[in-house]
């Protein structure tokens, strides 16, 4: 499982989720669907978006395992 703190980090910067999403190209919805955790994005869909909030993309997604 994909976790984020995408929410985290657009708020330091004061940023909408319409913001966000303008800086990379995507809708407002694609943002509130991983923010909810419902979607996960590409690799380079996850550069995007931690390059635009200016942290390492680790500091942003967190890969856990499922163990079920």
């Amino acid at each position: 499982m994909l976790e984020n703190e995408i929410n985290v980090f657009r708020a330091r910067k004061k940023w909408t989720q319409q913001q966000l999403a303008d800086q990379i190209g995507v809708s407002r919805q694609t943002i509130a669907a991983m923010e909810k955790n419902k979607y996960n994005p590409s690799l380079i869909l996850a550069f995007k978006i931690a390059n635009a909030l200016e942290v390492p993309i680790t500091t942003v997604f967190n890969y856990k395992e499922d163990n079920k």
